[in-house]
């Protein structure tokens, strides 16, 4: 899978992708190109757009004032399609075809766990991160842009957070990414648990400061264990 971010702020990045999981499943190519494990073969290739590259005049201007007024500043449809039309080129050049292009804003439709297994079954994402009062509507109704999506009923300051989620949760989906096919598969809210929340967990000690494990997870009994764990999705 090949994801591109286009964001005004790729340093927001390079904490999130660069450890954990999303370190050893993905390719990360930072704004400027450079990456230590280009050649190495991973599940995932993320690639960082620096926004003010395509940006207006000597100070690459990104944004302007919003018409009829009011407050705050709006992201020019000029340069966020200028930007996607570049990205959208150099990766058709690269052998890939039709990106689902996302933007993360109030206005989308509620990110869930049935909606990052489709995003993880595309094999290319072009992920806009707004700013400011948001983009020109334009970008969306001249059909550059595939879907809206929010992470939740609240304001964050711009998109790379929701951007940086759902990159993580996509990832999850990928085989070859958590070592195990079944880590994925029966996780909260997946298809395999009704889109329910997962059952509780324990490990080692068997008894800490009171709190014991449940007899039936020390049974051996694996239709128990399996039993048990069903009864405890909600």
């Amino acid at each position: 899978m090949r994801v591109d971010v286009l964001t005004l702020f790729p340093g927001m990045f390079h904490g999130p992708l660069t450890e954990s999981i999303l370190a050893r499943a993905s390719t990360f190519v930072p704004s400027d190109g450079t990456t230590a494990d280009r050649q190495e073969e991973k599940p995932i290739q993320i690639h960082l757009h620096d926004l003010r590259q395509f940006g207006l005049g000597t100070y690459h201007q990104v944004d302007d004032s919003p018409y009829g007024g009011g407050a705050g500043m709006v992201m020019r449809p000029d340069v966020i399609v200028s930007a996607i039309e570049t990205v959208v080129s150099e990766g058709e050049k690269s052998g890939m075809k039709k990106p689902h292009r996302v933007h993360f804003s109030p206005r989308g439709k509620t990110l869930t766990q049935e909606n990052v297994e489709q995003c993880a079954k595309r094999d290319w994402l072009i992920l806009l991160c707004g700013h400011y009062e948001g983009i020109d509507q334009r970008v969306i109704d001249g059909g550059w842009i595939d879907e809206e999506v929010s992470i939740g009923d609240y304001v964050l300051t711009g998109g790379e957070l929701p951007a940086m989620v759902l990159v993580d949760a996509v990832a999850r989906q990928i085989p070859g990414v958590l070592g195990k096919e079944e880590s994925a598969m029966e996780e909260s809210f997946s298809e395999s648990l009704g889109r329910k929340k997962e059952y509780p967990h324990y490990t080692r000690p068997e008894e800490f400061r009171g709190l014991k494990v449940p007899d039936v997870l020390l049974s051996g009994h694996h239709k128990e264990i399996e039993k048990w764990r069903k009864e405890q999705v909600r």
